[in-house]
């Protein structure tokens, strides 16, 4: 394969695809060089799954053409798809947790003795070559439920690999990882090129699209948009190509100082069981919330910015210390049922395990929190429920069918507003956001903001925690930043920028924030 960079290995040609007569894609062409990273973008429903699918031979209907090599195919399926050279990692990792990463490398195409009995140590032997090509030290023999989610991401890289593959679809891959692991596929994904493998990759992520690929296109409404090097694409200008219009950056005004305090956080502590014994996972907090203000907690993964929200809404398994007072009254908050009473409310940053019921209808998910407070004589006030979801949706802006359709059919997008939606109907003073953005497009991010942003005007307190350095600079009138559990400094509105934030999370600072509560 040396050699062949830059010449076309896969084309498609005057692709459409439609489902109950929507058109998912509409005449869009694409190709893949060897040896480049060529990066698919476009806001939810624009089209990219669709056309990763159909090039892996997940979706076998569909106008147009596909050639790999020059050669036209027509894909009756996945195992076809990965003869061709064509492998796919989806978003949702598709391992098998109690088994051996050799085992899930290998599953389903393990070599055999006398074609009676599985080769276990060949099947060792390769996974331990294929491994060590990435550069990676995991035990071919390790449990993959005993892996770090990075790990098992590129466990399915090596499992890509051992089918030979030519043509590497990688769909989000960094959705779910830390900076280091980023770092690391980032490097994986760079040897990988220099060896001629043909990569689409796609992400919501613009910063390491322009850091990482070679060229991208842009879909938008099932159409290509743009097809462009990387060096002639600005951040704003693939923004631009995904949404139709330029997006600006929020001309919010800070809030003011003289807000009246709606939550206080004195010397909160938590100490937490592990495999190791007790450990002391937050030291010290301290912080105040002003009603109308929206306070950012920065920091990097494992600081404890998850923590401080679990702790304050009861939702933490610990010993807490410290105190939390609301309206300047100290609370007891031992469960999320007190939080709630207090009027608190909290987005979890895994909507799809602690923030969705996913098999139920949007109705039920929004009235979920609200169906006691609604509820008569013990009966569910169903009527009541439909009209409370009814005009969350219309708040919300949520792109849906009606408030009947089922929460795990819906967008990334409108999954979030939904979990929003169901807090927002209790009517809460205090908001507490972790990771609000985490898997949405930069179109339905913008949504989320403008939501927070009237929130905040109406006079709710917001504590959002956010990874996305951009967007807690965005979103925040102060920032509390977080390094090891402990608190490092609260930066104001108009000092902080990402070289401040950064050196207060980096591990190794001298000196630790203390004193009274900003």
């Amino acid at each position: 394969m040396a050699g062949r960079a830059g010449q076309i290995v896969l084309a498609a040609e005057h692709v459409s695809k439609s489902f109950a007569g929507v058109k998912a894609l509409d005449d869009v062409d694409f190709d893949l060089r060897y040896g480049e990273v060529h990066a698919l973008m476009g806001e939810n429903g624009a089209g990219k799954s669709t056309l990763m699918k159909i090039l892996a031979g997940v979706h076998t209907s569909y106008d147009g053409a596909i050639q790999v090599e020059g050669h036209a195919v027509s894909f009756a399926g996945v195992r076809d798809a990965e003869a061709a050279g064509v492998a796919i990692i989806h978003q949702e990792l598709n391992l098998v947790p109690e088994l051996s990463v050799a085992d899930n490398i290998f599953l389903g195409r393990e070599p055999l003795i006398g074609a009676v009995f599985i080769d276990r140590r060949r099947i060792v032997r390769a996974a331990g070559r294929l491994l060590q090509r990435l550069g990676v030290k995991i035990a071919p023999e390790s449990r993959v439920a005993e892996l770090r989610v990075g790990e098992q991401q590129l466990v399915e890289i090596a499992k890509a690999l051992s089918l030979n593959a030519r043509i590497l679809i990688m769909d989000e891959p960094t959705s779910a990882l830390s900076s280091s692991e980023c770092e690391t596929l980032f490097k994986i994904v760079r040897q990988l090129a220099s060896e001629d493998v043909a990569i689409i990759y796609t992400s919501h992520r613009i910063e390491e699209v322009l850091d990482l690929a070679d060229r991208v296109t842009v879909l938008r409404d099932g159409r290509r948009v743009v097809t462009a090097p990387i060096d002639e694409l600005s951040h704003r200008a693939i923004i631009s190509a995904m949404v139709g219009r330029d997006i600006a950056a929020s001309d919010r005004v800070a809030a003011a100082n003289d807000g009246a305090v709606v939550l206080s956080v004195r010397d909160l502590t938590l100490d937490t069981l592990s495999s190791r014994g007790w450990r002391r996972t937050l030291h010290g907090i301290s912080f105040l919330l002003r009603r109308g203000e929206i306070l950012g907690i920065g920091g990097l993964l494992g600081s404890g910015r998850t923590e401080i929200l679990e702790s304050i809404f009861g939702a933490v398994r610990g010993w807490r210390g410290g105190e939390i007072a609301i309206d300047g009254i100290a609370v007891d908050i031992n469960s999320p049922a007190d939080a709630y009473r207090l009027g608190l409310a909290l987005v979890s940053e895994d909507r799809k395990e602690r923030g969705l019921h996913l098999s139920a209808s949007i109705c039920d998910n929004i009235a979920l929190p609200s169906i006691g407070a609604m509820s008569q004589f013990g009966l569910r006030a169903f009527a009541r429920e439909r009209g409370l979801a009814a005009d969350m949706v219309r708040r919300l802006s949520v792109r849906c069918t009606g408030i009947g359709q089922v929460a795990a059919s819906l967008s990334g997008g409108n999954q979030q507003k939904i979990v929003i939606g169901k807090w927002l109907a209790t009517e809460p003073r205090i908001l507490l956001l972790d990771e609000p953005t985490r898997g949405i497009d930069v179109g339905a991010k913008q949504e989320i903001y403008r939501l927070i942003f009237d929130l905040a005007k109406q006079g709710l307190g917001i504590v959002v925690v956010t990874s996305e350095m951009p967007e807690l600079l965005l979103l925040s009138d102060r920032i509390l930043v977080m390094c090891e559990g402990r608190q490092t400094g609260i930066l104001r509105r108009e000092e902080a920028t990402e070289e401040t934030v950064m050196r207060l999370a980096a591990p190794g600072m001298a000196e630790w924030s203390q004193g009274a509560p900003m």
